[in-house]
């Protein structure tokens, strides 16, 4: 590792990401300093709050836990020859400490001896949230804790803590950092300010560093994945993912291993930069306000774009929390529906199974049908649906009482034969229940979190 330049690669955008891809990175780029894995959404917590429930020991993506058999070898191999790769994951979820212990026995298995794991939490407010109630009004909708929702309603409620912690658990040796709810980009942040020894108030550098961690963020994004050009991005089936070389001032070039697939141009680059971003000139995270407005775009040999100018000033008062709450139950299933008048069929079918469950005394609270095929995902243009001969009807409900959802999912399948002509698709039988978690984001003080640190050894 050399003090000028910071090599960080991202390989996993998301939960469900490609299971080989760390390993896969780590090999493609021998020279690669850190591994980032980003796991956690908004939905991931309510996925994890459902598993720990069942288990208390789970509530971590295990996803990661496997991952690591495939990277233990050549992590081994790395330390053996004198380059040693990190890793700073958010896989641990809602229980960092779990997902530590279970690393650190497939290391141990591995033959890998000697490592450090790092343990980030402090991120679950869920009591504060419960005890104080009013003071965490809904962002989106103004609606109030306590008035407007029961507190014991809550399951969740994780904030978005910042890179500092990450850098204590560096600091402290880790080989290996597993976080709870971190902000996206602070993976990234927490290695540079380690690295290179910056203050964690040197904002234009973190500014630098956030937008380094933004870029790589979502995996192959911003080589080529969901480009708007993606037609005509080569070699999708082996999509590089990306890789940034961070310089002690900030900047940092964004490229991808040589041998892949994908492309990484401004293009690109401008496509990802501004993804999920609000305002350009104040974009919050909890390590820095970013301003984006400053910045310049460079070509720098192929798939290689220089990324520089970000400015920096003091992070918000408050993290962001994103909070989880029951909020009832749902199903959705599907039935192809094919021959002369495929369209009108499909539509009197959702009529019918609609007025049944009014019939019944159980018309869900929240209902929809649609005809896939027929401009339900995108309803622009006209279509003549009288000439289609295939579409497929999906119904979704959703309820706040079990029994009524259930019902529904009696209802569909008798349309197999009390229905029209050409109906297939059935072969998976009746929808599943789910239950459904309802989205609760708010501000919380940062006097009011307290991050934790500590290490387990291999």
């Amino acid at each position: 590792m050399t003090k000028g330049i910071l090599r960080i690669g991202n390989a996993q955008g998301f939960w469900g990401d490609r299971g080989d891809a760390p390993a896969t990175l780590a090999a493609q780029q021998p020279d690669l300093d850190y591994l980032t894995l980003d796991y956690l959404a908004e939905v991931s917590m309510s996925i994890l709050a459902a598993q720990k429930q069942r288990d208390p020991t789970a509530g971590f993506t295990r996803d990661f836990v496997e991952s690591l058999r495939a990277l233990a070898l050549l992590w081994a191999q790395r330390r053996a020859g004198g380059h040693p790769l990190r890793v700073v994951t958010n896989a641990g979820g809602m229980n960092p400490r779990g997902c530590a212990e279970a690393c650190a026995a497939v290391l141990r298995d591995a033959g890998c001896k000697g490592l450090r794991i790092g343990v980030v939490s402090g991120d679950d407010v869920l009591p504060i949230l419960r005890e104080r109630g009013g003071a965490f009004a809904n962002l989106d909708n103004g609606r109030q804790l306590g008035r407007d929702l029961p507190l014991d309603a809550l399951v969740t409620a994780h904030a978005y803590i910042g890179a500092a912690p990450i850098v204590e658990a560096l600091a402290a040796g880790a080989d290996l950092v597993v976080t709870g709810r971190v902000a996206d980009p602070s993976l990234t942040v927490g290695p540079c300010v380690h690295h290179f020894g910056w203050s964690v108030e040197d904002f234009d550098r973190v500014a630098g560093a956030t937008v380094a961690g933004h870029l790589i963020e979502c995996g192959t994004q911003v080589t080529g994945g969901i480009s708007t050009d993606w037609l005509n991005i080569p070699g999708t089936e082996n999509l590089g993912y990306p890789v940034v070389e961070v310089s002690a001032d900030g900047g940092c070039v964004v490229t991808k291993p040589a041998s892949t697939g994908g492309r990484v141009d401004e293009r690109t680059v401008k496509e990802q930069l501004v993804y999920e971003i609000g305002d350009p000139g104040a974009y919050l995270s909890p390590d820095a306000t970013v301003s984006l407005l400053s910045i310049k775009l460079g070509g720098d040999g192929r798939d290689r774009v220089r990324v520089t100018g970000a400015k920096g000033s003091p992070p918000p008062p408050g993290y962001k929390v994103s909070a989880t709450f029951r909020n009832g139950f749902r199903a959705s299933g599907t039935l192809t529906i094919f021959g002369r008048d495929a369209v009108a069929k499909a539509k009197r079918c959702a009529d019918v199974v609609r007025a049944r469950l009014h019939s019944a005394g159980g018309e869900p609270e929240q209902w929809l049908d649609e005809c896939l095929g027929a401009n339900a995902a995108a309803p622009v243009g006209r279509q003549n649906h009288s000439e289609m001969m295939e579409t497929v009807l999906r119904i979704t409900v959703a309820d706040r009482r079990r029994e009524v959802v259930e019902r529904f999912t009696r209802e569909l399948m008798p349309l197999v034969t009390s229905g029209p002509q050409g109906i297939t698709g059935y072969a998976e039988g009746r929808p599943r229940v789910h239950e459904v978690y309802g989205y609760w984001p708010c501000l919380i003080d940062r006097k009011l979190v307290t991050p934790r640190v500590e290490c387990i050894e291999v």
